[in-house]
C-alpha cells in the first residue's frame, strides 16, 4: 500500500509539475504573441521595414492558404516545366537569393499574380491562350518584377491601423490558426495584394522586359500578350475580369512596353528566342488534361 500511495503521490506531483510548466509555457507564449502583435501594430502604423525573412515567412503562409483555396495543376510535367521556366527567369534578376515557386492554377480565366517571398501563380487559361513561349515568359517576368521590386511589401508599409497590425501578427508569427487568422489573411488578400498602381505596373513591365532579355527570350512577347488580353476583354470580358482588377491595362501600355524594348541596343535584341518545341509540348499537355473545374460565381 505504501508503494502504491507513494507512486500515486509521485504521479500527482509529476502531473501537477507538468501542468505548471505547460501553463508557464503557454503564458510565456501568450505574452510573446501579445508583444509580437503590439510590435506588428507599431510596424503597420509607422511604416517600419519588413525584412526579407519576414517577407518569405509571410509568403509561405499566404501561398499555403492560396493552395487550399484554389485548384492547382499537379501534373508532374506541368509542374516541372513551369518551374524550370520560372527559375530561368528569376535566376537572372533576383539579387536576394529567394527560393522561387511557380504554380499553374487550374482555372480557365486569364490571370496571374505574385505573392511576396517568391511565389508566382499563373492561370491555366492564360497559358492556353498564349501563342508562344515569349508571351508566357513575359507574364512570369512581370510577376517576378513585382516581387523583386517588393511592390506588395511597400503597400503594406504604407498601410496603417490595427487591422494591418492584426494581419501582420497572424501571418508573421504563424500562430493564428483560428477564424481570426483567416480574417487576417483575407484582409491581406482583399486589400494589400488586391491592386497595383499604374506606376507599379509600369515598373514591373520594365523589370519583365529586362528579365526576359537577360534570359535570352524575346521581349516582344510582353506587348503581344497585352494585345491578347485586350482582345479577350472585348470578346469575353468575364474571362479576364480578375486580371484587370489587379493589373490596370489600356492600349497605351502596349506602346509603352514597345518603347521600353526600343531603348535596348539592336545587338541585345538579336537572336532571342520567341518559341520552342518544349513550350508547345507543355501547352499541348496542359490542353490534354481534364477541363478546369467551374469557377465560383462572381459576387456582384
Amino acid at each position: 500500500m505504501t508503494i502504491r500511495t507513494t507512486g500515486a503521490r509521485y504521479t500527482a506531483r509529476h502531473t501537477a509539475s507538468n501542468t505548471a510548466r505547460q501553463t508557464a509555457r503557454h503564458t510565456s507564449k501568450t505574452l510573446s504573441l501579445a508583444r509580437a502583435f503590439l510590435l506588428c501594430m507599431i510596424v503597420a502604423s509607422t511604416g517600419c521595414a519588413i525584412s526579407t525573412q519576414q517577407e518569405v515567412q509571410m509568403g509561405q503562409n499566404y501561398a499555403a492558404q492560396v493552395e487550399k483555396e484554389l485548384p492547382i495543376v499537379r501534373d508532374p510535367e506541368i509542374v516541372r516545366y513551369i518551374n524550370v521556366l520560372g527559375d530561368s527567369l528569376a535566376g537572372v534578376t533576383d539579387d536576394r537569393s529567394l527560393t522561387w515557386h511557380f504554380s499553374v492554377v487550374d482555372a480557365k480565366e486569364i490571370n496571374a499574380f505574385a505573392i511576396p517571398g517568391g511565389y508566382i501563380f499563373v492561370n491555366r487559361g492564360l497559358i492556353e491562350r498564349a501563342t508562344n513561349l515569349a508571351e508566357v515568359a513575359g507574364v512570369l517576368g512581370h510577376e517576378i518584377g513585382h516581387v523583386t521590386r517588393r511592390h506588395s511589401i511597400k503597400q503594406m508599409q504604407k498601410a496603417q491601423g490595427a487591422n494591418m497590425g492584426m494581419t501582420l501578427a497572424c501571418i508573421l508569427t504563424n500562430i493564428c490558426n483560428s477564424g481570426l487568422a483567416q480574417t487576417g489573411i483575407q484582409l491581406a488578400a482583399g486589400g494589400v495584394f488586391a491592386k497595383f498602381s499604374r506606376d507599379d505596373e509600369s515598373e514591373a513591365d520594365a523589370e519583365g522586359v529586362k528579365t526576359v532579355i537577360r534570359a535570352h527570350l524575346d521581349p516582344a512577347g510582353i506587348p503581344q500578350m497585352f494585345r491578347i488580353l485586350l482582345d479577350e476583354r472585348k470578346s469575353r470580358p468575364d474571362g479576364v475580369d480578375a486580371f484587370f482588377l489587379s493589373h490596370p491595362l489600356e492600349e497605351n501600355r502596349i506602346a509603352a512596353s514597345q518603347q521600353m524594348i526600343a531603348t535596348y541596343p539592336a545587338a541585345a535584341l538579336k537572336g532571342l528566342t520567341q518559341d520552342s518545341p518544349n513550350f508547345q509540348a507543355f501547352k499541348k499537355r496542359l490542353l490534354s488534361l481534364p477541363p478546369s473545374p467551374p469557377s465560383p460565381p462572381t459576387k456582384k
